[in-house]
């Protein structure tokens, strides 16, 4: 019977110190969220043309080397 209680106050401890946690967050606002959701995406686009640009000139370079 003891050791239910104690699993009890573990879960209450557990669940205590994420509340207190959670209070620290600092959530960022509508207008940070936008600015940085469009830097993401707008890095991601640049990053996928490169490796699309890498892996035409990489495929026409393997093709040309094999037909010659």
């Amino acid at each position: 019977m003891g050791k239910e209680k104690e699993i009890e106050t573990q879960k209450s401890n557990w669940f205590t110190g994420l509340k207190a946690e959670f209070r620290k967050i600092i959530w960022p606002t509508k207008e940070q969220l936008a600015k940085e959701t469009t830097a993401v995406v707008i890095a991601s686009v640049i990053l996928g043309l490169v490796i699309a640009m890498l892996d035409f000139f990489i495929q026409y370079g393997v093709e040309f080397l094999v037909n010659l």
